[in-house]
Formats: structure tokens, C-alpha cells, sequence
């Protein structure tokens, strides 16, 4: 397959966007990122939005959305918006108590994913979930992301975020293979036992391998990096870890 593209999350510069969006991206594009990860927009329309990424030749590579808005009449303001955004991935980046505080609330949460990318793969969508480091810590005897992953269908995206999972006490590589062509995009996150600034190349995560397995099994389609420590400004922060992503041969 091709070079699989990187993307970066704008969480990871979120103050920088706030105070001057445009600039951070024209700012992305120059470091060689080729797509951006939404996780909110700020005061924007999708037609703004959209023209700042042309002007700098940048794609969207997802966003992240609340559950709410992929149900009953918000799912076509939705779709709508990301049509205009360029934009395929509708990914829910945590739910609400109530989705998952017990086996039976993550069944009943992956019945209703089913039920969206149902609904979505019509009009070219895709939707799916990126873990947080709970996901990785046993409920009713079994893992979070087990439940809801072995009972979700393959159109349902497994937006694995390694550093999170790590945060966990879970490898990539186990659900990579576990899972595979479900993940579409991954969130490149450095995790270290000893430095919580470690920015991508700087920790304990085993890269090559997990690149390895993107790139044969995985289906992967996106890189996005996500930086949320900060050992220097959060632009200079992603920036570095690009050049390390490049200095891997990515």
C-alpha cells in the first residue's frame, strides 16, 4: 500500500486555535502535516472551515463529535456539515455515564453505533470510537473495548489511541491484530513510564511494530498525531513530532 498520510488532532494546539485558527493551520501545513482532526470549531462555519484548509492545502481527517450529535434530527446537520468539511469520520471520542457504566450499557452502546454506520455508509460516512485508558480496565469481567468492539460491525471504526490505551496498561499491537481493517484512523500518542512530556519517538511505545500492523492488517488510512504535554509550545511540540514520525520513515 501507499504511504499511509499523518494528520495531527487540533486538540493538542486547542489555545493556539482559539486565539488564531488560520494561522495555526497555514502554521500545520508548512510543518508537512497533511490533514487536520477537528475537536470542535471554534465559531466557524463548515464553509469557512473548508476554505482555510484549501488555502493551505490540508484535508480533514476526522472529527470529534458527542454521541447527541449522530442522533434523531442532528444526524443530517451532521453530515451535512462534514460533506462541506471534506470530511468522512464522524468519531465519538467518549460518551456519557450512561453509555457505559456496565456491560449491558456498552452493549446497548454498540447495538446503536451499529444502528449509525447503518444509517451513514450511504452517504459516504463512517463512524467509530477512540478510547481514553479506561476502556482498558476490566467491567464485569471483561475489557470495555472487548465488549463493545466483538459486538459492533466491521463498518464501525476502532479509533485506537496507542498512549492512551498505554495509560491503561494495554498495548496496540493485542487489539490491532485482534481487530483488524477496523483501524481507519489512529491516534499516535507517546506514552512513557518516566516522562509524562515524552513527546512520539521520546517514550516506550514499541512504533515500529504498531506501524507495521497499520500497515498490513490494520486498514489504516490516517496517522493523526496527538500531543497533550507540553515540554516546549504545543505548535513546536507537534512539530518535533512530525520530524520524528519523519526520521521513522513515516
Amino acid at each position: 500500500m501507499g504511504t499511509i498520510p499523518i494528520g495531527v488532532q487540533l486538540y493538542s494546539v486547542r489555545e493556539d486555535c482559539a486565539r488564531d485558527l488560520p494561522g495555526v493551520l497555514a502554521a500545520i501545513a508548512r510543518m508537512g502535516y497533511e490533514g487536520v482532526e477537528f475537536a470542535g470549531y471554534y465559531d466557524r462555519s463548515a464553509e469557512e472551515l473548508r476554505k482555510m484548509l484549501d488555502d493551505n492545502g490540508l484535508r480533514c481527517c476526522g472529527t470529534h463529535i458527542g454521541i447527541h450529535t449522530l442522533l434523531g434530527d442532528a444526524l443530517e446537520e451532521t453530515m451535512a456539515f462534514n460533506r462541506t468539511l471534506g470530511n468522512k469520520y464522524l468519531i465519538v471520542p467518549g460518551l456519557p455515564a450512561e453509555y457505559t457504566h456496565s456491560r449491558d450499557a456498552w452493549l446497548r452502546t454498540a447495538a446503536l453505533m451499529n444502528e449509525i454506520a447503518e444509517k451513514i455508509k450511504p452517504h459516504g460516512f463512517v463512524t467509530g470510537y477512540h478510547n481514553h485508558h479506561t476502556e482498558f480496565q476490566e467491567l464485569d469481567g471483561e475489557l470495555p473495548w472487548d465488549i463493545f468492539f466483538g459486538n459492533t460491525s466491521q463498518d464501525v471504526v476502532m479509533q485506537f489511541d496507542v498512549g492512551n490505551a498505554m495509560h491503561g496498561g494495554a498495548q496496540a499491537a493485542p487489539f490491532l491484530r485482534k481487530y483488524p481493517g477496523r483501524a481507519l484512523t489512529v491516534h499516535v500518542k507517546e506514552y512513557s513510564a518516566t516522562n509524562d512530556k515524552a513527546l512520539i519517538g521520546e517514550g516506550d511505545v514499541n512504533w515500529p511494530e504498531i506501524f507495521e500492523l497499520c500497515e498490513t492488517i490494520g486498514g489504516t488510512e490516517w496517522y493523526i498525531v496527538e500531543q497533550e504535554s507540553y515540554a516546549y509550545p504545543p505548535l513546536e511540540c507537534i512539530d518535533r513530532c512530525l520530524q520524528n514520525l519523519r526520521r521513522m520513515g513515516k
